[in-house]
């Protein structure tokens, strides 16, 4: 890959497909890469917050960096989330990415103290003067206790190893700001994580979609991408239906924050693509809740459910 050409379209932040505590679904890994890539989409995004990050192991991370790569055979750019509290550990596996044939690394701010502006500035700097791979920021004020304010994300743009920004915030407002100030670089990218926000998100400027859904549906996700990349909104809206589809009925069951990587896991799973193991701390779709999945999936017009 150029890592000096900006990757713009649907980038699923892959689910890490699992059999149990600390083993990885080596047959469902190669099954979800190939679906994946087969809907047309424009890289892959693997240990993010829907890859389970914060719950695996850095022996587990290792493997599945490497079973990815080796899954996506160059095929498209894979970008690897190393997103920690310790700079070193992020810094280790941003090598380790590298040798494994990544194109780049994702990084949210450490998460234990909040951190101020200043600090987020002195530590993506360090981060990113310090990384083999280009480093994507991860805006994620929710899970991390700390926003990337507009002028912060400016500063950062200018750095020579920083090559775009996932935002999670949900706040148009926000993203509208930023396309308003990065429009037209060439070398910045701005990504959407809330896939209910993507049509309108890329037709403001924004270069593609880091969406969940993708792991199950990648073609209407690219299908959304396309669409309005072109400013064709009356596709945008027909696609904006089936999207809104997917988040209502697979991200909503049961009152867990973790609603949404269970429903993508527990689709996956009935679809035959791989297991539905949660890593600890949390835990798959009960039996009761896999029904209403099923029957989500079904009005989808899903077929052959396992």
């Amino acid at each position: 890959m150029d890592n000096n050409k900006k990757i713009r379209g649907i980038i699923p932040p892959m689910v890490t497909p699992l059999l149990g505590h600390e083993k990885l679904d080596r047959d469902g890994t190669v099954r979800l890469v190939d679906h994946i890539i087969g809907g047309g989409v424009s890289s892959l995004f693997i240990l993010g917050t829907t890859g389970e990050a914060q719950s695996l192991s850095s022996r587990v991370k290792r493997e599945f960096v490497e079973m990815v790569c080796s899954s996506v055979g160059g095929r498209v750019p894979v970008l690897v989330g190393v997103s920690d509290t310790s700079i070193r550990e992020s810094l280790d596996l941003s090598a380790f990415a590298k040798a494994n044939g990544a194109a780049g690394v994702v990084a949210t701010s450490p998460y234990y103290f909040p951190m101020s502006q200043v600090e987020l500035v002195e530590y993506y700097t360090a981060l990113a003067d310090e990384s083999p791979l280009p480093v994507y920021l991860y805006n994620m004020p929710t899970h991390v206790k700390a926003l990337l304010e507009v002028p912060t994300v400016l500063k950062l743009a200018e750095h020579p190893n920083i090559a775009g920004l996932k935002d999670s915030s949900a706040d148009m407002r926000y993203f509208r700001i930023l396309c308003h100030h990065l429009r037209g670089r060439d070398d910045f990218a701005l990504y959407v994580g809330p896939e209910e926000l993507t049509g309108e998100c890329v037709l403001i400027g924004a270069d593609g979609g880091i969406n969940g859904g993708a792991n199950i549906f990648p073609e209407i996700y690219v299908s959304m991408f396309e669409a309005a990349d072109k400013g064709d909104t009356e596709k945008v809206r027909e696609l904006q239906k089936k999207i809104m589809t997917v988040s209502c009925s697979l991200y909503t069951v049961g009152k867990y924050a973790s609603s949404n990587l269970k429903g993508i896991k527990c689709a996956l799973s009935l679809l035959g693509i791989c297991e539905d193991y949660i890593e600890w701390p949390y835990r798959k779709f009960l039996p009761s809740e896999r029904v209403l999945i099923r029957k989500a999936l079904l009005d989808m017009g899903c077929k052959d459910l396992r």
